[in-house]
C-alpha cells in the first residue's frame, strides 16, 4: 500500500492525504467528504478541537507578545490596538486552524488507516 502524501506537504498545502492531489477543504475550515481525485472517504476523519486550540496558543502568544512590544516601542493610542490585531489576529488564528486539522487528518489517515474505511465507498 503507499504512504500516501507527505504530511507536512498535505498539511500546508489543504491537499488529500492519500493521493496529494485533491483538495481537503471544502471552503475554508469544512472537511469536504470524499477526495475529488482519489476518492478517499474523508467523512470519518476528524481532527477535533486541536486546531483551535492550536491556533488559540500559538496565535494568542504571538499576538500578546507583539502587542506588547508595539506598546512599548511605539507607545500608540489605544485605537491603534483596537484596529491592528484582530486585523492580525483572525487570519491568523483561521491559517493555524487550517494547517493544524489538516496535518491532524493526514496524520489519522496515516496511522489509523487500517481501521478506518479508505475504499471511498
Amino acid at each position: 500500500m503507499p504512504r500516501g502524501a507527505s504530511p507536512l506537504s498535505a498539511a500546508l498545502f489543504g491537499r488529500c492525504p492519500r493521493c496529494g492531489q485533491g483538495a481537503l477543504f471544502r471552503g475554508l475550515l469544512e472537511v469536504r467528504d470524499t477526495c475529488g481525485s482519489c476518492g478517499l472517504d474523508l467523512r470519518a476523519h476528524d481532527a477535533g478541537d486541536g486546531p483551535a486550540v492550536a491556533a488559540i496558543f500559538l496565535v494568542g502568544a504571538l499576538a500578546v507578545i507583539g502587542a506588547l512590544w508595539v506598546d512599548v516601542r511605539f507607545e500608540p493610542p489605544l485605537w491603534v490596538h483596537a484596529v491592528l490585531w484582530p486585523a492580525v489576529v483572525l487570519p491568523l488564528a483561521v491559517l493555524t486552524m487550517r494547517v493544524a486539522k489538516a496535518a491532524l487528518i493526514t496524520l489519522q489517515w496515516r496511522h489509523r488507516r487500517d481501521t478506518m474505511r479508505t475504499d471511498g465507498g
